[in-house]
C-alpha cells in the first residue's frame, strides 16, 4: 500500500470512529438532528438499532485503521485486505443509504466518498508499482 493509500485510509478509519461515537453516544443531542434525522418521540424506539450501527462503524474503522497498520509492518497482502473490505462495505453502505433515503445524499457522499477515494489510491498504487517492477524491455 502506497503512502496516499494509508493516510486515506487511516483518516477513514478516524471518521468511522467519530461518526460511530456520534452514532452511539449522541443520537439524542439535538445538534445532530440534520445527521440522523432522529425526532425526540423517536429516540427510544431506534436506541437498539442506532447504537449497533454507530458501534459497528467504531470497529470498522478500528479494523481499517489495524490493517493499515498491518501493511505498515509487513503484512501488506491482509493490511490491503482489511482495507478494501472495510472501505468496500461502506461504498456500498453509502449507495444503499442515497437509495434508500435520498434527501441525505450528503451523509451518503460522506460515506461513499472516502472509502471510494481509498480503494482507488491502493489500486492505482498497486498498478503503478507492478509497472515500475516491470523489467524494461528494449
Amino acid at each position: 500500500m502506497n503512502i496516499v493509500a494509508k493516510i486515506l485510509a487511516v483518516l477513514e478509519g478516524l471518521t468511522l470512529i467519530t461518526v460511530g461515537v456520534l452514532e452511539s453516544s449522541f443520537y439524542r443531542n439535538p445538534a445532530f438532528h440534520s445527521i440522523f434525522l432522529i425526532e425526540p418521540d423517536e429516540y427510544d424506539a431506534v436506541q437498539l438499532w442506532v447504537v449497533n450501527v454507530g458501534w459497528y462503524n467504531i470497529f470498522i474503522g478500528l479494523g481499517v485503521i489495524f490493517g493499515v497498520i498491518l501493511a505498515s509492518t509487513g503484512r501488506v497482502a491482509a493490511g490491503r485486505a482489511i482495507v478494501l473490505f472495510g472501505s468496500a462495505m461502506h461504498v456500498l453502505l453509502g449507495i444503499t443509504l442515497l437509495i434508500t433515503e435520498p434527501a441525505l445524499w450528503a451523509n451518503a457522499l460522506g460515506e461513499a466518498g472516502l472509502a471510494l477515494a481509498v480503494i482507488l489510491a491502493i489500486v492505482i498504487g498497486d498498478r503503478m508499482s507492478r509497472r515500475d517492477a516491470a523489467p524494461a524491455t528494449g
